[in-house]
């Protein structure tokens, strides 16, 4: 079952969808949830907190890892982040990485506010940019008990130094430059300046494009994953915030509560998830799913399913009562 709902977060009302166990009889046997009643005395349910990637909103692949959590016995809520898709915040499309952050911490906070919801068991999940945003929020936040990426990245990396680390020192001082002054330009009356997520002419770009970018346009850009708010552009001020943050600087701080990341064996992002599992500390584990890229993991049915078993049996060992 999926509810609607909405909490705040630094006084901005965030739009969320609620799955939890649909314990209804006529459910076909491959989709029959593995929920226990016996194990959630009260009903309260262990849950799980699922964050979106950059430039994506709550119904894309987020809503496809809580589905399947769902059916496995946890609750599981997914929202948009503050600025962006049905949330409020103006200026839309703002990239915050520190109010990312604060909005998982409040998704949890709304949990714990809930008679149906165990305070003590709740977990979250980040999604490429958000398998930053998730270690970085539960690094001070112990009441994330069990921290779980997908496709992790860390934005402010790739803004800093490009994806691979291949990018010229002083394409960060140009676009530093570019921001203070459209913060100037705002305080004046401007409005602000928004940059595409995935440029107009994308579809001219794909025959010399990268692997990352053609799979970027074929999930956003086409019926497999499109949605209308989704990719909309952020707010190229963004970048000054995105540039002094780092994902994984704190990551040690998440023990003695246990991390599990997973990437795919065939993504260009797969060294983000790598390093950041050798500066944390145990209990800890990476999975790699065999054949996968980064953007297989957001929706393909033969790695999302293995990467859902990683993730249902790591929650459930450790939201246990």
């Amino acid at each position: 079952m999926k509810s609607r709902v909405t909490f705040p977060s630094n006084n901005l009302a965030l739009a969320g969808i609620l799955f939890t166990p649909d314990l209804t009889p006529d459910l076909t046997p491959d989709l029959t949830p593995d929920f226990n009643p016996d194990a959630h005395p009260g009903g309260r349910l262990p849950a799980v907190v699922i964050s979106h990637p950059g430039g994506g909103v709550k119904e894309q692949s987020p809503s496809v890892y809580a589905e399947r959590l769902a059916r496995a016995g946890f609750a599981a809520l997914v929202f948009d982040a503050a600025h962006q898709g049905e949330s409020e915040g103006e200026p839309r499309g703002m990239e915050n990485p520190f109010q990312r952050a604060e909005d998982i911490k409040s998704a949890v906070t709304y949990l714990t506010t809930r008679d149906d919801i165990h305070p003590d068991r709740i977990g979250a999940l980040g999604i490429c940019a958000s398998g930053g945003y998730v270690p970085y929020a539960a690094q001070t936040d112990h009441r994330v008990r069990a921290v779980a990426t997908v496709s992790a990245v860390d934005l402010g990396s790739v803004f800093r130094e490009g994806l691979g680390r291949g990018q010229d020192p002083a394409v960060l001082q140009a676009v530093l430059d570019q921001a203070g002054a459209l913060r100037t330009a705002e305080a004046r009356g401007a409005a602000p300046q928004l940059e595409a997520w995935i440029p107009d002419h994308a579809e001219e770009l794909l025959e010399t494009a990268g692997r990352q970018f053609r799979e970027t346009f074929e999930y956003y850009c086409t019926p497999r994953g499109h949605h209308p708010r989704a990719v909309q552009g952020w707010v190229l001020r963004s970048v000054d915030q995105l540039a002094q943050y780092d994902s994984y600087a704190m990551i040690r701080l998440i023990s003695p509560r246990p991390l599990l990341m997973i990437a795919g064996s065939e993504a260009e992002t797969a060294y983000f998830s790598r390093e950041a599992i050798e500066r944390a500390a145990e209990p800890k584990e990476l999975v790699v799913i065999d054949g996968a890229t980064h953007i297989d993991l957001y929706d393909k049915d033969e790695y999302v399913t293995p990467a859902v078993a990683a993730l249902t049996e790591f929650f459930g060992e450790h939201l246990a009562g």
